[in-house]
């Protein structure tokens, strides 16, 4: 438990220093948009490569990919069916809700946390693979064809995984690890030198944006903001435990991590994802606002009831 409120302790002091270098005026929000696209396109995947590589994936992308799967799959269709009944939810609308009530922050918070708090940012693997892999082409395939009014083709639907960073990144890492290759020294200590800028970057850009990024309110009922709200923070970690520990016979730090893994907040680029569609902006934005905010004490209640 320690280890874990140390891991907050130093997470939070990283975001608040963002957020005063953004209040005291010496950064802008353009800083906010500089240090992510750094963490996004370079130090994250090559932090994935390193760690990865490291790293036995045999277990956590078994078990804990099933048992995280299952999480983000009820959350989104317990979604789906109440908002497509209750608010009359086009296709659009209804995919960013289920990705405002299923998808995890695991790039901006979930590495960090994997890192400072697990112990081993491997931990966060099975979530990125699952959302890069198979949610967020599968999302913006319905978005394009909910815009566009026509369906995308098979080949669209398999390239879109390649052109992100951070599946590359991933898939590089568990390839090392599966086959047992290592990185030649030349290579590795650059990449493990920018990769350690990973971390920094994204808490720091985390702060700008609490302190400068739109605050609260809209137009979307506060009913639908609650429902996501609740998923996220609620049934899906609770059917991730479920899975893993009754179904699948995980215990112990294991269990920990992938349950703490799928009780971090919606990810703030569903947010973007939103506003390039306008589709249910303001939910997603609202949405990762509550999930962040409430994240904190449930992941400290779940260190302390799991850990």
């Amino acid at each position: 438990m320690q280890g874990v409120l140390l891991g907050f302790v130093t997470i939070a002091a990283v975001i608040g220093l963002g957020a005063l270098v953004a209040h005291l005026g010496v950064v802008g929000l353009e800083a906010q948009v500089v240090l992510s696209k750094v963490a996004f396109f370079v130090a994250s995947p090559a932090l994935l490569v390193t760690t990865l590589a490291r790293t036995d994936v045999h277990d956590v992308l078994s078990r804990n990919l099933v048992a995280t799967a299952a999480g983000v799959a009820v959350a989104a269709a317990v979604y789906v069916g109440v908002a497509r009944r209750r608010w009359r939810r086009n296709v659009g609308e209804l995919v960013v809700g289920a990705l405002a009530s299923s998808y995890v922050n695991a790039g901006n918070l979930g590495l960090p946390v994997a890192a400072y708090m697990l112990g081993d940012a491997a931990f966060v693997a099975p979530t990125l693979l699952l959302q890069l892999l198979v949610l967020q082409p599968l999302a913006l395939a319905l978005l394009d064809a909910d815009v566009r009014g026509r369906r995308p083709s098979v080949g669209q639907l398999l390239r879109r995984p390649l052109t992100n960073p951070l599946t590359i990144g991933t898939l590089v890492g568990v390839v090392l690890s599966v086959t047992g290759w290592r990185l030649p020294e030349l290579v590795r200590s650059p990449v493990e030198l920018v990769g350690a800028m990973a971390v920094p970057a994204m808490l720091l850009a985390y702060g700008v944006a609490l302190r400068l990024g739109p605050g609260f309110g809209g137009g979307v009922p506060l009913g639908e903001v609650g429902l996501a709200s609740a998923l996220k923070l609620g049934v899906q970690p609770l059917v991730v435990w479920a899975v893993a520990h009754l179904m699948l016979g995980l215990d112990g730090h294991p269990l920990l991590a992938v349950v703490v893994c799928s009780a971090l907040p919606t990810a703030q680029n569903i947010f973007v994802h939103a506003t390039r569609y306008q589709r249910s902006t303001t939910l997603a934005r609202d949405t990762i606002l509550v999930t962040t905010v409430g994240c904190v004490p449930l992941v400290v209640a779940l260190t302390a009831v799991l850990g």
